[in-house]
């Protein structure tokens, strides 16, 4: 059974009165792979809360993210307050596989939000980012555990391209998508990320991803620890 079709039957089968259902996921961008699964977006007015369950039908490891009328909506403030638009990007790739007036609505909510970009970072998140990047730099300069290291290492491609993305208004990634969503930003600065950190992994030669961090907060004012202060950061906010 082709996931469409397997899809529209997980629909009929379990959610016969939702009002809206999209399939989305790697095999509606044509990325699918032998483990792919299909990832089914429900929007049902009698649900009374949001959840996500995972089962096997017709041949098919699905994923369903199930909501109403009301979570979607809180979910997607969620996403633009985390920056990782998990959900508006299904609604927005998703197909539609039943709808009762309200897909093309939400859909075109999904790809406003996408458009619009998440929450901009103010100076005090900016100033956090740096004082954590400025943390995990020093551990990895002082550091003379090369296992230690793997997982510092680690932690800053995370936090760089947070950082490279959020100060650029742009959407952030996880896992997999974390290259992605820089590709989007930027396709040159992606590529000298992913360069970057593979050849940290080859040599474990330290020093180019030190150079690399150092650069991308440089324009930000570079390395903070002197002077900062998370109760400075918190008056600022409110």
């Amino acid at each position: 059974m082709s996931a469409r079709q397997a899809a529209k039957k997980f629909v009929e089968s379990y959610f016969p009165n939702c009002e809206v259902a999209y399939l989305a996921g790697s095999v509606v961008r044509g990325e699918e792979t032998e483990s792919s699964d299909l990832d089914i977006i429900i929007i049902d007015s009698s649900v009374g809360d949001s959840y996500r369950q995972s089962l096997s039908e017709y041949d098919w490891p699905i994923e369903v993210f199930v909501h109403n009328m009301f979570t979607y909506k809180n979910f997607f403030k969620q996403n633009i307050d985390r920056a990782r638009p998990s959900l508006p990007q299904m609604c927005a790739e998703g197909i539609i596989l039943r709808d009762t007036g309200y897909a093309s609505k939400i859909k075109n909510e999904a790809l406003q939000l996408l458009k619009a970009g998440p929450t901009p970072w103010k100076t005090i998140e900016i100033e956090q980012a740096r004082y954590h990047l400025t943390d995990l730099l020093n551990d990895l300069e002082g550091s003379t555990s090369p296992l230690e290291d793997l997982f510092i290492v680690s932690k800053l491609a995370d936090l760089t391209h947070e950082f490279v993305l959020r100060v650029n208004g742009h959407w952030i990634g996880e896992g997999k998508w974390i290259l992605r969503a820089l590709k989007e930003y930027n396709e040159i600065f992606a590529e000298q990320f992913a360069k970057v950190f593979d050849e940290y992994y080859s040599s474990r030669s330290k020093a180019g991803v030190i150079h690399f961090v150092d650069e991308v907060i440089a324009p930000y004012g570079g390395r903070l620890f002197e002077g900062y202060s998370s109760h400075s950061t918190e008056s600022a906010a409110e």
